[in-house]
């Protein structure tokens, strides 16, 4: 079976995309439960610090409890936890209460495959498709958490950062020198921006996930792709607020998260940065 996924590109990319659907399920159930679990330690540390017992509550973290439909409590049985197929079957509905299920998550899940697949016939079979594919899906988690709630955790964000560096101590994607570079531009550029503007306006721009995000994928990357993610991150940021603002009636004061605009372009800068970085240096060449 290793032989064959070492020679066959096709083969591994299916496999990868298999793996890539069965982890997509269970990044949902990060999306949903990382943040909570948050909550939930910062009220323990406050009541903590004010010298209050934490009050006692059931365990809950990314296994226990079992998933169940929110509005009913109907158990997820095995036969509708696979992903995709189970939310056609059903319809996209609980089979407890036919309550509508949202179709974010076959879209997580379908996200996850595809890309997983594609870094597979990519890289190929090896370090730097395996790592790839891990990075994607922190990515995908940070975006959807990023997009649901503003917060960027820093249990994704920093052991992100820290394995960049080390899959780069042997050049998996760029050289060590320029990852630590990568890492530290990253961070300090948007640091850089956040107090320009706190200072101009006495308003927070950005959050401090924002800044980890960036020095993270500076470390698995490399400082010559950053202005590239920042450029993309930064055009495709603009057009969704500008469109929201016009087409929604979304107010301008109401924040939109930079999260999954930087998981965006760090996926596209992956895959094609060194390419669009090539090109865009032929154009300015006399």
């Amino acid at each position: 079976m290793l032989l064959l996924l070492q020679t066959s590109p096709l083969i591994f990319s299916l496999f990868a995309g298999i793996i890539g659907l069965v982890v997509g399920s269970f990044l949902n159930v990060v999306i949903h439960r990382l943040p909570k679990m948050m909550e939930r330690e910062w009220h323990k540390q406050c009541a903590e610090l004010s010298g209050k017992a934490p009050e006692d509550s059931p365990k809950y973290n990314l296994l226990v409890p079992r998933s169940a439909c929110p509005l009913c409590g109907h158990a997820i049985t095995a036969a509708e936890n696979i992903p995709v197929l189970s939310y056609l079957f059903q319809r996209g509905k609980c089979t407890g209460c036919g309550a509508a299920i949202s179709p974010r998550y076959p879209l997580v899940e379908a996200t996850s495959c595809i890309l997983s697949a594609y870094a597979a016939w990519n890289f190929g079979f090896g370090f730097a498709g395996l790592a790839a594919i891990v990075f994607i899906w922190a990515l995908i988690a940070l975006a959807f958490i990023d997009f649901d709630t503003q917060l960027l955790p820093d249990d994704i964000t920093l052991p992100l950062l820290w394995l960049g560096l080390l899959l780069n101590l042997n050049g998996t994607f760029t050289s060590l020198p320029n990852a630590v570079i990568g890492a530290m531009v990253g961070y300090l550029s948007l640091w850089s921006v956040y107090w320009a503007f706190k200072l101009t306006t006495g308003k927070e721009g950005m959050g401090f996930g924002d800044f980890k995000l960036l020095a993270a994928i500076g470390a698995w990357l490399g400082w010559t792709l950053l202005p590239l993610v920042i450029l993309l991150s930064s055009l495709v940021g603009a057009v969704v607020g500008i469109s929201l603002i016009i087409f929604t009636k979304r107010g301008r004061n109401i924040p939109i998260p930079f999260g999954p605009y930087l998981a965006g372009g760090g996926l596209i800068a992956l895959f094609w940065g060194q390419t669009l970085t090539q090109n865009y240096l032929q154009l300015l060449a006399p």
